[in-house]
């Protein structure tokens, strides 16, 4: 539907007359006839009711009425809150990022953005990636970055860093691990692993489905700190990415293998909604994100390039 139609119907709608609303609107008379017939014509419903003193509304015109002023009203926001970015430089852009990421980058990213964006809002939501992804199709995030995120033609990634996965855990006795544990042997460990969908859980049964291997799931534990307690307290083994040892104070507690044959790697993207193309805040935000150096990052060195 035509806005400027609507703006003319609820004007004669509100006025109950053809002549008095054209004269508002600085319009002719016939032609302010021919727009709202228009608009009958395309709802295919007669809105107004025309008589010898004027006109009123149908039962039709009244719901019409009703969403119309609506419309105008959300439409006028709309100009308001535009005209409001454009007159004060600011803005506001949502990003999401997983909690290790989080951890990491966070303190970057903000100091870096302050810098070249100082009129510009962040806010940063800290959440898995799974979730993360449902609020980025949903609109409520404008950038987010996820591991491992199941394809979708709604989403456009840009690729930004693998990462080795690793078993860990305390054997018995300080045996120790093997030097590499190929993906066929995961099966004689028992498992704490993260519930589904976790991006880590799909690579590691994805892996293991390849390979034939019954996994054997002891426990599914989310949190990652949990899951390194219960490792290092030998109730089962884990799968991460390798940094994370390095940035646990429990990793001194732990043995760890690569794994391979083949070899785990998770896969870090940039992820925006084709439904919810980035504004000009997001588009910065993902322009220093393009720009970290990820294995700097996590082993806490400098990591903006």
């Amino acid at each position: 539907m035509d806005l400027q139609q609507i703006a003319y119907f609820v004007q004669v709608a509100d006025l109950c007359s053809f002549s008095r609303a054209a004269h508002v609107l600085g319009v002719t008379q016939p032609a302010l006839s021919r727009q709202v017939s228009l608009l009958e014509a395309e709802l295919g419903c007669r809105l107004l009711h025309r008589h010898g003193r004027g006109v009123v509304t149908t039962e039709a015109g009244q719901r019409m009425l009703v969403h119309g002023q609506a419309l105008l009203a959300h439409a006028e926001q709309i100009k308001r809150d535009v005209r409001a970015v454009i007159d004060t430089g600011a803005g506001r852009v949502s990003i999401g990022l997983p909690p290790r990421v989080a951890h990491c980058l966070t303190p970057v990213l903000l100091r870096a953005f302050r810098d070249t964006q100082p009129q510009v809002s962040i806010n940063v939501v800290e959440a898995l990636s799974a979730q993360l992804r449902e609020a980025l199709l949903a609109g409520r995030l404008d950038v987010a970055l996820l591991y491992d995120p199941p394809a979708t033609p709604q989403l456009d990634v840009v690729p930004l860093f693998r990462e080795e996965m690793v078993l860990v855990g305390h054997p018995p006795d300080g045996a120790g691990l093997p030097a590499a544990i190929p993906v066929a042997e995961l099966g004689h460990y028992p498992m704490i692993l993260p519930s589904r969908p976790n991006a880590i859980r799909s690579v590691v049964e994805a892996a293991c489905r390849t390979q034939g291997v019954a996994l054997e799931i002891v426990a599914e534990v989310d949190a990652v700190h949990t899951q390194l307690r219960m490792a290092a307290e030998g109730q089962g083994y884990t799968v991460l990415p390798q940094s994370t040892l390095s940035v646990t104070a429990r990793a001194a507690d732990l043995a760890w293998a690569p794994i391979g044959s083949p070899a785990l790697r998770n896969r870090l993207v940039l992820a925006t909604s084709r439904g919810k193309p980035p504004g000009a805040a997001a588009l910065a935000v993902t322009a220093l994100v393009q720009q970290v150096d990820w294995t700097a990052l996590f082993q806490g060195r400098p990591a903006l390039r």
